[in-house]
């Protein structure tokens, strides 16, 4: 058994050695105080696991030690001891957030289940909080918090879909998200606690992919030495994710539809037929309408794969969410650094926002890490981004023979255009970015036939 750390606080010191001895041959450390004080004194300064503590004491309760705890560290659990005549008092501080109570006198046997119980249930919540820190702090890198209304769209979409057994089919431009978002989906739904298999169609020659997704028996082909259980039986009563499912060769096509249909198919090289329960969500940046008309995907898998479609935008339509994700990354990068998290001059922060990103969000990501790798202070600025977006620093009218003010006429309309696509069309939103009024905004589009 690990080496825990339990506090036994009891006025009676008889009663403390007693309980003190007996926990530290089932294995565990042991601290002992003999008021609520002294108890407090010992958990700020000792990271304590869990509290074992009379309800009446002299120098103050049971309960009281429960409420400086809770200040303390509302983590710490505390299971009250208490006479029969005081258990309406217990079952009281129970609601006040004790984790259990103990009748005295103290039946040993009990208190071993009891504690045991008790420290297993916090392991549990500290891992189911760890992992779900680390799942929020992967989605937010991949931009899956917008203030974008159309990805806001799409993130509803896969928040409901995550609920149900429905086949998802998410569709965007490499570098959008779509892994990332398929495990929200996984985390999301019912099917957290199974298994997230992830295979990339792509990345697979066509004369391995049937083995990786349906296993294959021992002898099938040359080098088959032994059984080998596929993608499908590994994600059983999960999810399987299929990435880039419109590099899947045709031949391959067939088996997978049946796969979902009948959620059962045979190894490669074996005549038996397995069953599972698995959850599909699929990603392609293809057209896979235009693949069907060409004859290069079946129709009949399209609707199997099709029965929610989320489609993400691209991260040059949702620049809006450039300034939030530049702020993950940089405060994910110091973290992973122990350091400081840098910060982007002004100058930068421009040639970010009109860059066109055909890498999306993965392209920033990988932009922002060089910065900080190559940033001499705790400011980046333009020097620590690469070249191709310095070709963004000056975007003045192409003719540089023109006239003032017809370079002038050229910006402000650029401006303009550029603050009504971040503002998705609506006026009052790009009037107040640019500084004018609606009205002087309407003016300035009908000048320039923006309107």
């Amino acid at each position: 058994m690990s080496e825990r750390l339990i506090l036994v606080v009891d006025d009676e010191e008889s009663q403390r050695k007693v309980l003190a001895g007996f926990l530290r041959k089932r294995g565990y450390a042991v601290e002992t105080a003999g008021s609520p004080a002294e108890a407090l004194a010992v958990a700020a300064a000792r990271a304590v696991d869990l509290v074992l503590s009379d309800l009446k004491m002299p120098g103050g309760s049971g309960l009281d030690l429960l409420l400086g705890l809770r200040r303390l560290n509302p983590e710490i659990p505390v299971i009250l001891m208490t006479a029969f005549a005081t258990v309406q008092s217990a079952v009281a501080a129970m609601k006040q957030g004790a984790a259990d109570y103990l009748t005295k006198p103290v039946d040993l046997d009990e208190l071993e289940l009891l504690v045991a119980r008790v420290l297993e249930r916090r392991a549990l919540v500290s891992e189911n909080r760890a992992l779900r820190e680390q799942l929020e702090s992967r989605h937010r890198l991949a931009g899956l918090q917008t203030q974008n209304r159309r990805m806001a769209e799409a993130l509803s979409v896969a928040g409901r879909a995550a609920q149900s057994r429905a086949t998802v089919l998410v569709r965007g431009e490499s570098g959008t998200g779509k892994e990332l978002l398929a495990r929200a989906i996984h985390f999301a739904s019912p099917r957290s606690k199974g298994p997230l298999v992830a295979v990339n169609v792509g990345a697979l020659p066509e004369t391995l992919l049937e083995s990786e997704l349906f296993g294959h028996e021992k002898g099938a082909f040359t080098g088959a030495d032994r059984e080998r259980r596929g993608r499908f039986e590994l994600a059983d009563g999960g999810t399987l994710f299929l990435d880039e499912i419109g590099d899947l060769p045709k031949g391959t096509q067939v088996k997978l539809l049946r796969a979902v249909q009948e959620q059962s198919f045979e190894r490669l090289g074996g005549n038996r037929t397995l069953k599972v329960d698995v959850r599909l969500v699929a990603a392609t940046h293809r057209d896979l309408e235009k693949m069907i008309a060409a004859g290069d995907f079946r129709e009949d898998l399209y609707y199997r794969l099709n029965v929610v479609s989320v489609e993400l935008p691209p991260l040059r339509e949702r620049r809006e969410d450039i300034p939030a994700l530049l702020d993950v990354f940089l405060r994910c990068f110091a973290s992973e650094a122990g350091e400081t998290p840098k910060t982007v001059s002004r100058e930068a922060l421009d040639l970010l926002l009109k860059h066109a990103w055909p890498g999306n969000v993965r392209e920033l990501e990988n932009v922002v890490h060089r910065a900080v790798v190559l940033a001499r202070g705790e400011l980046i600025t333009a020097a620590d981004l690469p070249l191709p977006l310095h070709g963004l620093r000056a975007e003045a009218p192409s003719d540089p023979a023109g006239s003032l003010p017809d370079q002038l006429a050229a910006l402000e309309k650029r401006l303009i255009a550029d603050a009504l696509r971040a503002a998705e069309g609506v006026q009052v939103r790009a009037a107040k970015a640019l500084g004018i009024s609606e009205r002087h905004l309407r003016y300035r589009l009908q000048k320039h036939g923006l309107e």
